[in-house]
């Protein structure tokens, strides 16, 4: 029989309708393998095609925007918000506006083409980490500017309009709805209990073990128990963590884990298209007991209709506890 579940997270109620059930053989994988050949303005030699860079990881003695990097993170060339102006807020009536200013940023992972953060050395996917890190500290100087959301789209399906692997950020003059859902009823869980939801959650989720992906001793990968979509999986910290930060200033332990999940999700599911978001503690409220912060992967096999836009439902036709234990039981 289908179950509905809510997630206590973030309030929202799924359907997982077994009888729809799906195995990880049914799901055929429409994202393409990475080709070689034709014109990628992210590849060393073509950085002259990109704006300026913001910041790199590069060789010694190379200079800015030519070759001999790591990683870049530059401006992105057709930005959703501008960095330059006044907000400006005012209202028409019942209609209120506010100028868009905000950042909007690419991180070019790696100058190889052919490469994902599932193949990278680890070292590189560390860089990346270190790479949000360093954008994050310097974005909250901003004070317009109240939340960054970086996120990553996998392949075509997934919204990513370049092949060549790189994540993305948004900084925005207010906190987006997603997260505000989040962290209030992680609010009103510690304002009732005098501790941390996500928390909770985590250790549940570890006495139970059902819907443990992979552990580190830091870090936890879980089918969330309200899994929006198949295979859908959370990387949290283990302890108490309200804002994105390195554990013992380091971020080798997060880029483990990170990695083995999305070597798990390929070897499952055949290098599936994917997004995942980074949810963390907006910059007036970074310190706080009551807001965890974690990564949102979400494999893109299933499709939204008209249901799903009109209800604001999920329809989910994998069992989280299947698809953990498929991930588990994954060689890689």
């Amino acid at each position: 029989m289908p179950e509905l579940r809510k997630d206590p997270v973030s309030g929202r109620w799924v359907i997982i309708s077994v009888e729809r059930g799906k195995r990880p053989t049914d799901f055929v994988s429409p994202l393409q393998k990475r080709r070689a050949g034709g014109f990628c303005p992210f590849c060393p030699g073509n950085e002259h095609t990109t704006p300026n860079e913001i910041l790199s990881f590069r060789q010694p003695n190379t200079p800015a925007n030519g070759p001999g990097w790591s990683l870049r993170v530059v401006p992105n060339k057709f930005p959703a918000l501008q960095i330059h102006g006044d907000l400006n807020k005012r209202g028409v009536g019942v209609f209120d506006m506010i100028n868009g200013i905000g950042a909007h940023e690419v991180i070019i992972e790696t100058p190889e083409h052919l490469h994902s953060l599932s193949t990278l050395p680890l070292k590189a996917v560390e860089d990346v980490l270190w790479a949000y890190y360093f954008r994050l500290t310097d974005l909250k100087k901003d004070v317009r500017l109240k939340y960054v959301l970086i996120f990553k789209n996998e392949g075509e399906v997934a919204g990513a309009s370049l092949e060549h692997t790189h994540s993305q950020l948004i900084a925005l003059p207010i906190v987006p709805q997603r997260v505000r859902e989040e962290m209030d009823n992680s609010k009103k869980y510690y304002d009732s209990k005098e501790r941390c939801l996500i928390c909770d959650v985590i250790n549940q989720e570890l006495d139970s073990s059902k819907r443990v992906v992979l552990e580190n001793a830091h870090y936890v990968a879980i089918a969330p128990f309200a899994s929006r979509d198949p295979f859908e999986t959370w990387v949290l910290p283990k302890k108490h963590e309200s804002s994105f930060a390195p554990i013992d200033k380091s971020f080798s332990s997060l880029a483990d884990i990170l990695q083995k999940v999305l070597k798990q999700l390929d070897k499952v599911l055949d290098t599936p298209p994917y997004n995942f978001m980074l949810h963390t503690s907006p910059f007036k409220e970074e310190q706080n007991e009551y807001y965890h912060w974690h990564i949102e992967i979400l494999p893109r096999l299933t499709k939204r209709a008209g249901f799903e836009w009109g209800s604001g439902f999920y329809i989910n036709p994998t069992l989280p506890e299947e698809a953990a234990k498929f991930m588990r039981e994954a060689k890689i």
